[in-house]
């Protein structure tokens, strides 16, 4: 039980503890190149399945949608088991991970957003794609879903087996956990909040992301004192699964520099 949300967490590798926090769209297989990869030989890799997704129980229904985005960080936090880590979050991932530096940084060794977001109640059309995509999930069912949504997710040229592993991962989420992690995003803006994150803190995005973009990606890396930025070239949104050997090498690079204390 970690932050009043039971969830299921992947490991791998072995070194200092990298806590990766995928997408709305994903689970810990989005991860699996990570899990598999580079990475994994510097670092000890946990990835949690969030509330409702992959191989954790649905949350309970009632939660106040203010009170969401908090709980979703302690159950991250709470994840560390009061072990200070770096912390990387892709899209939804990036936007609790960003929460998590604002409740806990003393927990936080570092802290990468990738293809992230200051959140989606920064503006109406936000918050109102929020609740429209989770009417769109229950209309269409996840598969018919991640078919229409995954071509945006990736590079226009990607190749298909990675489109088809985003759409793969996309049609196994679940109505409750995608509603919860919906509701959190448009009951969240950290624009008023980014200057009091004090980690070393990377901010990746991929050049062809088209769902957060770059324009979002660069306004996160320079509302965060200190924050360094990078491209993955060749990337769409889901760059850490596009391009896994240059995000590693971005990432790996950026984390190596942390521990040596160069990193911003």
């Amino acid at each position: 039980m970690t932050g009043g949300y039971p969830v299921a967490v992947r490991a791998a590798g072995s070194g200092d503890t990298v806590l990766l926090l995928h997408g709305i769209g994903g689970a810990a297989e989005s991860f699996r190149p990570q899990l598999d990869g580079g990475l994994a030989g510097t670092y000890r890799l946990l990835a949690w399945d969030a509330p409702g997704y992959g191989d954790s129980p649905d949350p309970p229904p009632g939660t106040p949608p203010e009170t969401v985005m908090d709980r979703l960080a302690d159950a991250a936090l709470a994840v560390l088991d009061g072990t200070p880590a770096h912390v990387v979050g892709v899209s939804w991932g990036g936007v609790v991970a960003t929460r998590m530096a604002l409740r806990r940084p003393d927990l936080l060794r570092s802290l990468v957003l990738a293809d992230s977001t200051r959140g989606s109640g920064r503006t109406p059309e936000g918050r109102a794609g929020m609740a429209r995509r989770v009417e769109e999930l229950a209309e269409l069912g996840a598969g018919e879903f991640a078919a229409r949504r995954a071509g945006r997710l990736v590079a226009p040229d990607a190749p298909a087996p990675v489109r088809a592993r985003v759409e793969a991962i996309m049609a196994g989420v679940r109505p409750a956990g995608y509603a919860l992690a919906a509701a959190s995003m448009a009951a969240t803006d950290h624009s008023a909040d980014l200057a009091r994150i004090g980690v070393p803190t990377l901010v990746v995005v991929g050049e062809h992301d088209v769902v957060t973009g770059v324009e979002e990606a660069r306004a996160l890396a320079a509302a965060i004192p200190g924050a360094g930025f990078a491209l993955v070239p060749g990337a769409g949104h889901a760059a850490n699964q596009e391009q896994p050997a240059e995000f590693d090498r971005i990432v790996g690079g950026f984390l190596a520099g942390v521990r040596t204390g160069v990193s911003r």
